[in-house]
């Protein structure tokens, strides 16, 4: 199911991601004005965290998030520049890491950190259901095949986040993926949305 048909329009599966997310961002206004205040009052900094991401067709976006980390995070600890292994390489960083505020830990933990990517989604730049978006540091070093992740929207949950999540290698993470892309009628996204909250209630893989 592609996200547009022959003539560049909405599918219905977009249609309905847009809708609900917009939906989803009015119902829970006061919540995200809540944990809004509650990031400023925890840590200097902006509220929101804004990083590129690449999404469709191998394009940038800004992907946005509550900020979880210390406003110098950057400074402390830089992302990982190489990928030696893929079958190796997991995302998570050395456990407890010092950069996550008190109130990001607990953000990250219920997945709550990931509200403002219903923005995201309204906007078009994402799917509710799709391949996490990568860096585009990491994107450079893909492996050949890996491109094809780029064949579908990103979304803000994904096949590899209902079966392992961080804990999952890259390797894992993007068989999953490309399963997705070759896959992804509307009832399967249904069915992944429902997993993830099961998921989140868990708090299996958050970091």
């Amino acid at each position: 199911m592609s996200t547009t048909d022959a003539d560049g329009r909405l599918t219905n599966g977009e249609l309905f991601d847009r809708i609900a997310a917009t939906l989803g961002v009015a119902a829970l206004s006061p919540v995200m004005a809540l944990i809004a205040a509650l990031v400023k009052l925890d840590s200097a900094g902006p509220v929101l965290f804004t990083q590129e991401r690449i999404g469709l067709k191998g394009k940038p976006f800004k992907m946005y998030k509550f900020r979880t980390m210390t406003a110098n995070a950057n400074q402390i600890q830089a992302p990982p520049q190489r990928v030696n292994d893929f079958s190796t390489f997991v995302f998570h960083s050395i456990w407890p890491d010092k950069r996550i505020t008190r109130l990001g830990r607990i953000l990250r933990n219920s997945s709550l950190d990931e509200l403002p990517q219903l923005l995201n989604v309204a906007r078009g730049d994402m799917r509710l259901v799709g391949p996490r978006p990568d860096e585009p540091y990491l994107v450079e070093q893909y492996r050949p095949e890996f491109h094809r992740r780029h064949n579908v929207k990103p979304g803000i949950t994904g096949l590899a986040q209902v079966n392992g999540r961080s804990d999952l290698t890259y390797s894992q993470m993007m068989a999953y993926d490309l399963n997705y892309v070759d896959h992804h009628p509307f009832r399967r996204d249904l069915s992944i949305l429902a997993r993830t909250l099961a998921v989140v209630m868990r708090k299996e893989g958050a970091r």
